[in-house]
């Protein structure tokens, strides 16, 4: 796959419009996280994206491709749902048997990548949330495609299972595209290379997201001695001096100036997102 393009897309429910002429294209394989408040339109765009929603006026082109009308081009998608849509009282080896027999796939691998071997033989409906959003993130690697929608894929999973996701998605992203939604800022700034914002059902921001800046930087110092005479602008908060600066090169000289004073660093932190801006609503 070579494209993916979004021209003047709007798409909703019923009458009602949820997302406005949004016009996007996609040309390099990578993470693209979609940034958004609640109710922008995310879920309704991968559902558009993915020929689930007729669109109310526009296309969604994979290469050559119109992806509601060609059932070929709709073949290359995976979607993740936020919802954990999987037969609840199958188990979870016979759940994704039953979709590898439809749209083919190899059960054992994804119960392999995934470690689920300690889950197959279970029902669906007796997992906790993190288990069976682990069992519906293995529907989308049952075979593989050239376009990957994930809705919150590490929503209610232990830290552990997330890293496995995001590494399996990272390398993924080396030949694919995946479009990734998340409300863990962190999260997204971590794995994401591109970010999409959209707000009120329209298109606000498209960029790298090293390109993303932010007005000021508040940082964490925290040190094995006193540096509060060292720092004097800096406020004491749960162990961490905390300084709010204009850039990166300010937090560098700021080090500088307190190892050069004696001051034992144990650890920096930044704490603020510049993705958070994006994720608010206004």
């Amino acid at each position: 796959m070579q494209q993916l393009e979004l021209r003047d897309l709007s798409a909703g429910y019923g009458v009602e419009e949820v997302i406005h002429r949004i016009s996007l294209k996609l040309t390099q394989p990578s993470i693209y996280v979609l940034l958004g408040p609640n109710g922008a339109g995310k879920t309704t765009l991968f559902r558009s994206i993915c020929g689930i929603l007729r669109p109310f006026s526009g296309q969604v082109r994979l290469d050559e491709f119109d992806l509601f009308s060609s059932k070929e081009a709709r073949r290359k998608v995976a979607y993740l749902s936020h919802l954990n849509a999987l037969p609840e009282e199958m188990t979870v080896y016979n759940a994704l048997n039953y979709y590898a027999g439809i749209e083919g796939g190899d059960v054992e691998h994804v119960i392999d990548v995934l470690s689920l071997g300690d889950l197959r033989d279970k029902k669906f409906s007796s997992l906790s949330q993190g288990q069976k959003k682990r069992v519906s993130v293995g529907k989308i690697f049952l075979r593989e495609r050239d376009l990957y929608l994930l809705d919150e894929p590490t929503s209610n999973v232990d830290p552990k299972v997330s890293r496995e996701i995001r590494g399996l998605l990272t390398e993924l992203s080396k030949d694919k595209f995946v479009l990734y939604s998340s409300h863990n800022l962190y999260e997204a700034r971590e794995i994401g290379t591109y970010l999409i914002v959209i707000k009120n059902g329209e298109l606000t921001y498209f960029d790298k997201i090293e390109n993303v800046k932010t007005k000021q930087y508040r940082v964490g110092i925290k040190t094995l001695n006193d540096i509060s005479k060292m720092l004097p602008q800096a406020r004491l908060e749960n162990g961490y001096y905390v300084v709010t600066v204009q850039n990166p090169q300010e937090v560098a000289e700021t080090v500088d100036s307190i190892v050069k004073q004696g001051g034992k660093i144990v650890e920096l932190r930044e704490l603020d997102n510049p993705l958070q801006e994006f994720f608010e609503e206004r």
